[in-house]
């Protein structure tokens, strides 16, 4: 039988990512974690956007939460080099918002292919983040691949597995670019605990919420933990042995869950991290 960790004794490690109470504006989701004794936020560069990045950063300090990080960087590939570079632009505002945020870690998700040619477009990612690293070192942000499912590959992201991510991550520094472990993206992966293992030292994220059976839509069908099929305290033993004991997010897109009252999906959010995280 695989080693399980312990269930976690408290919610210090527990970071909201306010995607989960997308209603929710930036100051609204801050004040709702100081009410809920949350003590980290992931960020939404749309949220932090409507809010004002000096506001946002000011909302966050004031409430003394800390930033888990910043989502999202990447969608690199592009039909032209002007938008590609376009693209390379917008990361670097990315990570200078990330600087400013208190957020070492920018989420990348890389982006799907402009055309039918899957391999370039995996090329074009991984040129791109040739191009950001120096830049987002130099402001000491982390570059976080996170790979998507493969269901994502046409519409948000070529890089679907771990083994991918790493492989990229690789050629930097751990300090550089790492990996983003987010468990409804890479659970079902034959070869996840090896790929975990790979990544001893370069995981910069660990993302959670559950698979549900059957999956109700691609995108808005992720569940609260527990109430699918992921073996959460599995997957955690092996990123905390392969040295990652950070934040961990719970990110739920689910209209369900959205249209619920903030104040109830963080009190929900709480009981099933301790239950089942």
């Amino acid at each position: 039988m695989a080693e399980h960790a312990q269930p976690l004794q408290s919610i210090e490690r527990l970071s909201l990512n306010q995607i989960t109470t997308d209603r929710w504006s930036l100051r609204e989701a801050v004040e709702g974690c100081a009410r809920a004794e949350v003590p980290w936020i992931a960020l939404w560069r749309h949220k932090v956007a409507e809010a004002g990045l000096a506001e946002s950063k000011r909302l966050v300090q004031d409430a003394g939460l800390r930033v888990s990080s910043l989502c999202r960087g990447g969608m690199f590939p592009a039909a032209t080099a002007a938008e590609r570079q376009a693209r390379i632009d917008d990361n670097r505002r990315a990570v200078d918002e990330a600087a400013e945020l208190g957020a070492d870690v920018l989420v990348l998700v890389c982006g799907p292919a402009p055309d039918k040619d899957i391999a370039a477009a995996r090329r074009m990612v991984e040129d791109g983040i040739e191009q950001l690293m120096p830049y987002a070192e130099s402001c000491g942000v982390k570059l976080g691949i996170e790979p998507l499912h493969p269901m994502y590959a046409a519409e948000r992201s070529v890089i679907n597995t771990l083994a991918q991510a790493n492989t990229i991550a690789e050629r930097y520094k751990p300090d550089q670019v790492g990996v983003v472990v987010d468990v409804f993206h890479v659970w079902w992966d034959p070869d996840l605990y090896a790929q975990i293992a790979r990544a001893s030292g370069r995981i910069l994220g660990f993302h959670v919420s559950d698979w549900l059976v059957p999956v109700p839509d691609l995108l808005m069908g992720r569940g609260m933990m527990g109430d699918g099929v992921i073996d959460f305290r599995r997957i955690r033993q092996a990123v905390e042995t392969a040295g990652y004991l950070g934040p961990i997010e719970v990110e739920i897109f689910n209209q369900t869950i959205w249209d619920m009252p903030g104040d109830e999906s963080l009190a929900l959010m709480k009981q099933r991290y301790l239950e089942h995280v």
